[in-house]
């Protein structure tokens, strides 16, 4: 009888993770979507909750906390397979003295990325909208900077630039963030809407991007902040 109790009682535990973790999936799906379509800060809890399906309007702080911390597992959703990508690349790579091999793994790992999530996408969204918001940029920036493997691309950067000065390395790696994220977002939106646009592929986005972000590395400095 104590036997039959326990595989009851392991079985029901079972379940309940199983309905948890789906749970949780589509809380971060909902979240995921209504931040990138209209911001962090002007989606509530409850939206994100009643988007997810669910009853009950405390779901995402029961199962999440707070909006930061939503915020935070949306990301690292999506931070962990594109580090698997960055590390794969720069360790292909090795030793390389060319920005363009550097800077083709920090765009490749992003839209490979997307490229492998399906149409529509919502990520690239998402994250211009958390970088152009105060309250969230520097959780998402600040988890962006714990990627060893992309500390060793900024890294493979300034060693092609050795006499770029880091005021000026700091500057442009602040530009480079924004013109990635943003233009990937452009470029989501239109995917998803299907809308016209220059570039219909995501192998040949990061090709754009990629010769745009080296030449602003390789941009003339005529006044040192």
């Amino acid at each position: 009888m104590t036997r039959f109790t326990d595989r009851v009682t392991t079985a029901s535990r079972t379940v309940r993770t199983e309905r948890a973790s789906i749970t949780r999936e589509a809380i971060l799906a909902a979240a995921e979507r209504l931040f990138a379509e209209h911001g962090v800060y002007a989606v509530s809890n409850r939206q994100v909750s009643e988007a997810a399906g669910q009853g009950n309007n405390a779901a995402v702080g029961y199962h999440f906390g707070t909006k930061a911390d939503l915020v935070r597992a949306i990301e690292q959703k999506h931070r962990v397979p594109m580090e698997r990508l960055l590390a794969r690349m720069v360790a292909d790579i090795g030793d390389s003295t060319e920005l363009r091999d550097w800077i083709g793994c920090m765009v490749f790992s992003l839209t490979e990325h997307l490229d492998q999530l399906g149409n529509p996408t919502w990520y690239a969204r998402f994250a211009a909208q958390a970088l152009a918001d105060p309250a969230y940029q520097k959780l998402v920036v600040k988890d962006a900077l714990a990627s060893p493997s992309l500390l060793l691309v900024v890294q493979g950067i300034t060693r092609c630039l050795p006499d770029l000065p880091m005021t000026v390395v700091t500057e442009r790696n602040i530009m480079v963030r924004n013109l990635m994220m943003h233009t990937c977002a452009d470029f989501e939106r239109a995917f998803a809407e299907g809308a016209a646009m220059p570039r219909t592929t995501w192998s040949s986005v990061a090709s754009g991007l990629i010769d745009a972000i080296v030449g602003l590395w390789r941009a003339p400095i005529t006044e040192r902040p």
